[in-house]
């Protein structure tokens, strides 16, 4: 019997190893920081197909910093009715400089 419905992709499992993207040097002596929402195309095999950005910090620096992390990072894919598929999700990274 398999899974009815839809589940979305997910970066969260611990067995992923998902590193944070690393903080821009010039951007924490500026102290810049923000929200980048990165919209990425996550394979059958939990691989990053493609991605943009969805919403911006309003830093390039950060935008970059997190597009270039997010496609890096593997995925627990989503599925359809138990069936892995190439699912869009949005990924949300947070720049905050240590206090």
């Amino acid at each position: 019997m398999s899974a009815k419905g839809t589940t979305l992709p997910s970066s969260q499992a611990d067995y992923l190893s998902n590193p944070p993207p690393p903080y821009p040097p010039l951007s924490l002596r500026l102290n810049e920081q923000g929200k980048v929402v990165v919209r990425v195309l996550i394979g059958k095999d939990g691989l990053a197909l493609d991605g943009n950005i969805a919403q911006s910090s309003g830093f390039d620096r950060l935008d970059r910093a997190a597009l270039k992390a997010v496609m890096a990072w593997r995925y627990v894919p989503g599925t359809v009715d138990g069936q892995a598929r190439d699912m869009w999700f949005d990924v949300p990274v947070h720049f905050k400089p240590p206090r």
